[in-house]
């Protein structure tokens, strides 16, 4: 409920309660439901307005505790209690009543039609995951209970230990209703140095590096001990606009600053020659992938006079002034990645090239996504351009980064973008059971962030995964790599 970083979304995959998962192919399929409701099967009313799930009857929480639809009516109430700090409610607050016909059926009734439904609880749309109604219903502050440190999930693995900064030991849920994975133990470390993972790999200390770093790439492929799976994914790397702060509201300065970047040099110097170069944010594995948006090319004669045209002038000196003030850009990343320091020099050079002054600051992840009453910079606003990632979901809608009413600190909207014709999409998505319509108001979304520039794609990101040839069965998809670990072994 509380994830904010994609390697504990892969974790609760393993380990946490789900409705719903996602194939080899990206498509949602059930997990705890036994079928994915729809208007044909009854699941949908016709108004839209009612969701029917049949639960499986044979689910037992990693304790041995049965499951049933009082853990998913109880998870809802506590989504919606104003005192749970989830970072959005979106979505949820359209429920209006849950109803149980029975243990095993739960009946969401909504204020309006939410085609993406299917999010609530499943486990690529990085959706809170079920809570345990039998170890919860009684806690006094769900946002700092015990459990938090040691949860208590349904899927092929259960929790052995959380070293804190050091490594989650995992091993098989005995009580899965699907049987016994066939790996007896997991470990996952936490290594902050790079090399050193490199060098456990090398050594067979470590078995899988998801998501290794594109750097490694050229050596992790010399390595005999080692397979490299590469295939695109659902994540992107970005610079975000805080479009509420001076230097970057005029949207001429955001795709100036756009136009300043050579992506393709970025690419090839930092990520060796890895990611998909493309303005839109879905990517090319996704249905919802739009072909009619054109790739832009790095242009500095044209980011020159886009800045002149929003009155940056060069009065003499190396930057660009307006009104007596510097263009001075607040740039905001992440410490601990050399890829990043990299990747921002490069920036600042080009930028300087057109007149723009680059200020970098660095932060610790921790407090770089914190939320603004602990500090935090990206929902706390404290920046004008913003270096990181995200990992869209596999259902299309993109209000929950890009929506108005999702605006930090009260979404992940970091960039307080608000723009009428993308919003009325986005509302719409959210109304339509249509998927072909779905595709057409996603379309619109992307066309209208290209066109504003709030944020801007620095690539696709392309998964990588270096594994030991030793171990057998796995196979990532782009959603949610560690849904199908049962036949993974070693």
């Amino acid at each position: 409920m509380f994830v904010q970083e994609l390697v504990e979304s892969r974790l609760a995959s393993m380990t946490m309660a789900y409705l719903v998962k996602y194939d080899h192919q990206n498509k949602p399929i059930p997990e705890l439901a036994t079928v994915l409701p729809t208007k044909a099967n009854g699941g949908i009313s016709p108004d839209g307005k009612t969701i029917t799930y049949h639960l499986r009857k044979d689910a037992k929480w990693s304790d041995g505790v049965p499951f049933d639809a009082d853990d998913v009516a109880f998870t809802i109430k506590v989504i919606l209690d104003p005192k749970t700090l989830i970072i959005s409610r979106d979505g949820w607050d359209r429920i209006i009543k849950v109803d149980e016909p029975d243990k095993y059926t739960v009946v969401l009734h909504l204020k309006k039609e939410y085609s993406t439904f299917l999010g609530f609880f499943a486990t690529g749309s990085a959706g809170a995951s079920i809570l345990p109604k039998h170890i919860l219903e009684n806690s006094a502050n769900i946002n700092t209970d015990p459990y938090n440190s040691k949860p208590i999930g349904i899927g092929p693995f259960r929790y052995v230990e959380w070293r804190r900064g050091d490594r989650i030991i995992m091993e098989p849920d005995p009580y899965y209703f699907r049987g016994q994975p066939k790996l007896k133990r997991v470990e996952y470390r936490v290594i902050p140095n790079r090399d050193t993972v490199f060098l456990q790999l090398q050594t067979g200390d470590v078995d899988l590096w998801p998501n290794a770093a594109r750097a490694y790439y050229p050596r992790l492929q010399a390595l005999h001990n080692i397979t490299v799976l590469r295939q695109p994914s659902y994540g992107y790397g970005h610079i975000d606009f805080n479009t509420t702060r001076p230097m970057v509201q005029d949207a001429r300065v955001r795709r100036a600053l756009a136009l300043a970047i050579d992506r393709v040099t970025l690419r090839n110097t930092v990520g060796h020659g890895i990611g998909i170069i493309q303005d839109g944010i879905e990517t090319p594995v996704s249905p919802f992938f739009d072909p009619k948006i054109k790739t832009s090319t790095f242009d500095l004669a044209k980011a020159a006079a886009l800045l002149d045209e929003a009155g940056w002038k060069k009065t003499g000196g190396d930057y660009r002034e307006k009104n007596g003030e510097k263009l001075t850009i607040e740039f905001a990343s992440n410490t601990g990645s050399p890829d990043t320091d990299t990747q921002i020099e490069l920036i600042r050079g080009w930028w300087k090239s057109v007149g723009v002054d680059l200020e970098r600051r660095n932060y610790d992840p921790s407090l770089l996504f914190a939320q603004p009453e602990n500090g935090g910079i990206l929902y706390g606003g404290k920046f004008d351009v913003a270096v990181f990632a995200w990992f869209l979901g596999a259902d299309g809608d993109l209000s929950g980064i890009f929506g108005c009413e999702n605006i930090a600190p009260h979404g992940q909207n970091v960039m307080r973008w608000c723009n009428k014709t993308a919003q009325a999409a986005m509302d719409r998505f959210n109304l339509t059971y249509d998927q072909a319509e779905q595709k057409e108001l996603n379309a619109t979304v992307q066309e209208q962030i290209y066109a504003d520039t709030p944020t801007y794609v620095l690539q696709i990101n392309e998964d990588l995964f270096p594994m030991n040839t030793d171990l057998k069965g796995f196979h990532p998809n782009a959603v949610s790599a560690f849904d199908d670990m049962m036949n993974v072994d070693i």
